[in-house]
């Protein structure tokens, strides 16, 4: 595990604080799932669940290997630290969640 990683995933932790208000336990829960999906989503498809906007659990099958992503135009846009972006392999498009929404990864 690099020092990086760990710092990252401390700072995600205290983002969740200040945008939810929850525990410091709890918001070290979710960025580190937060971070075990990423990782797990960089080496292939994963299935995984998150709360929507409108309080639906919704199932997706992620990834964000370029193996299995298709040719794409890199638009310029602002970034932002609360969502996760990944290419959804059952709609064949790119797609987003909170990331203080996820629920689980399953295995």
């Amino acid at each position: 595990m690099k020092r990086e990683n760990l710092s990252n995933i401390m700072r995600e932790a205290h983002g969740f604080i200040r945008i939810a208000g929850i525990s410091l336990s709890d918001a070290l829960k979710k960025a580190w799932a937060n971070f075990k999906l990423k990782v797990s989503m960089s080496k292939g498809i994963v299935k995984f669940y998150f709360k929507k906007i409108d309080g639906t659990i919704r199932e997706a099958y992620g990834t964000l290997n370029s193996r299995n992503l298709p040719a794409t135009e890199m638009e310029k846009r602002r970034k932002n630290d609360t969502i996760q972006v990944y290419f959804d392999t059952e709609k064949q498009s790119w797609r987003c969640y909170k990331k203080l929404n996820l629920i689980r990864i399953a295995i």
